[in-house]
């Protein structure tokens, strides 16, 4: 099979897609011949980047438009999705953000928490089902290399009584991380898998909402140094498209290779109480 044509048949939803990493990674599995479906927060901006994911060759690409930082955005777009299309081959968890003071959802939650790891624990359990009924079939999500400087503060999640942006997002990475263990086990021994990734230091336009000290001054003396959008990708890319990581399930992927993540993700107990907690916080059953 030609590399033009190794996704073709498959369907990939990617979220957060209208620029930078996800913008890229759906670019690189069009080229591959798959069926795209994205989301974003403009229509406008999610429209245009639809017409540069045809034009890469995917000859359909699906528009889901609405805020993943809002519970009932999230669920109006999974019914949306789930009536237009009949399979989701592979799901990329790809949108998040950094915002260096502390903002509040619709939901009246942290945004960092509510965006990087509420919206895809909640879009894929309610996308679930229909990946099963699609397998074998793959979720995975973008985490960082910022989880090692994480901890999960069950006692101030949403950093009611003491808010540092970078700690809030590394914070959300880590929990990335654990949630995708936590889903593999669940996952164990049917054909969907779980894994996750850290896709380098990419030149986005990150953090540019509401940006710290870190985005106004170093990183635009570091941005001559950091990945190509596409670089960044590559490893989403991989992790949707490879046929030999069919069956690799609860993973954590750096350039390319499987890599050990920190200590704290592979926290069991950890990760059920986060599962239980994002439970509740979203309204998904538990019994999953």
């Amino acid at each position: 099979m030609t590399q033009n044509q190794a996704m073709r048949g498959r369907t990939v939803l990617v979220t957060g897609a209208t620029g930078g990493i996800g913008k890229a990674t759906a670019l690189g599995l069009a080229a591959m011949g798959a069926q795209l479906a994205i989301t974003g927060r403009d229509q406008g901006r999610t429209e245009a980047a639809a017409q540069e994911i045809r034009a890469a060759g995917s000859r359909q690409v699906d528009v889901f438009v609405g805020d993943m930082s809002s519970q009932a955005d999230v669920r109006r777009m999974a019914g949306e999705i789930l009536a237009a299309l009949p399979r989701i081959d592979v799901l990329v968890n790809n949108v998040g953000g950094y915002w260096s003071t502390r903002h509040v959802t619709a939901d009246g939650l942290e945004h960092t928490f509510a965006l990087n790891h509420l919206a895809p624990f909640l879009l894929t359990n309610l996308l679930l089902e229909r990946l099963q009924e699609s397998a074998p079939a793959r979720v995975v999500t973008v985490s960082s290399n910022a989880h090692t400087q994480g901890r999960i503060d069950f006692d101030d999640l949403q950093g009611e009584n003491s808010y540092s942006g970078s700690r809030a997002y590394n914070q959300s990475k880590l929990a990335n991380l654990l949630f995708t263990y936590e889903l593999a086990r669940r996952l164990q021994g049917s054909p969907v898998t779980a894994n996750a990734l850290h896709p380098g230091v990419v030149r986005t336009s990150f953090g540019a909402e509401d940006p710290g000290t870190v985005q106004r001054v170093f990183v635009p003396l570091a941005r001559p140094f950091m990945l190509s959008t596409e670089k960044g990708a590559a490893t989403s890319v991989l992790l949707a498209s490879d046929p030999e990581l069919e069956g690799v399930n609860g993973a954590f992927f750096s350039k390319g290779k499987p890599r050990k993540s920190s200590k704290d993700s592979y926290d069991r107990p950890t990760a059920a109480q986060l599962w239980k907690v994002s439970a509740d916080l979203t309204g998904v059953e538990r019994a999953r």
